[in-house]
């Protein structure tokens, strides 16, 4: 008896220096298998809701830009009226002065200086008015309502200013309205032209 109990303790020790050697056990589990179709979804879950988190930021981010930009818009409004408030509070009096006055020159004086004090308004908000009389031309600034033969002016020079036109720094508000030199026609300038040779014929003769 014991001879076959060492003998079955020799083959145990045996399949068991065996399995130390291999260094795996006899029967390894089984590893689970992954779903590929299933694993694809659950990425896909969580890609979209990712994206729904940003859709939301980004919604939220562009309806509090819009609330600050019309907030700014309605501040700024409130202050260029502040601005011009004065302005409307002279203007009224030098109406009322000028419905008692006998002075027109007084008058007149006093309607200038509104005037002055509304232009510098404008320039403390950086709004200048467009350059007109004297300039070229230019489309983007100016509107041309007239066009007159002259030979007084180079061709597409501004010669009258109809409307002021206003710009705040390279923005323009309104274009000016204004009239441009345009060279007289051929037969008014050939007939100056005879008119001249005949007054200085009369006049050598």
């Amino acid at each position: 008896m014991s001879g076959e109990g060492e003998s079955e303790e020799k083959d145990t020790g045996a399949n068991g220096e065996s399995e130390a050697a291999s260094g795996q056990p006899a029967s390894a589990p089984a590893k689970a298998e992954v779903d590929p179709v299933a694993e694809a979804k659950a990425e896909a879950a969580r890609m979209k809701d990712q994206w729904m988190r940003t859709a939301a930021d980004f919604d939220n981010f562009r309806k509090r830009s819009r609330r600050e930009i019309e907030d700014t818009r309605k501040a700024g409004k409130e202050d260029l009226l502040k601005e011009f408030l004065p302005v409307f509070d002279n203007l009224e009096r030098a109406i009322a002065s000028a419905q008692r006055a006998t002075d027109v020159k007084a008058v007149a004086e006093g309607l200038t200086m509104v005037l002055r004090q509304y232009t510098d308004t404008l320039a403390r908000g950086g709004i200048t008015k467009v350059p007109t009389v004297g300039e070229q031309f230019d489309p983007t600034h100016h509107e041309a309502i007239q066009q007159v033969e002259t030979d007084e002016h180079p061709p597409g020079t501004v010669v009258a200013e109809v409307q002021p036109g206003y710009a705040q720094g390279d923005r323009l508000i309104r274009a000016a309205m204004v009239v441009v030199a345009k060279p007289k026609s051929k037969s008014e300038s050939e007939g100056k032209a005879e008119g001249s040779g005949s007054d200085d014929a009369k006049a050598s003769s």
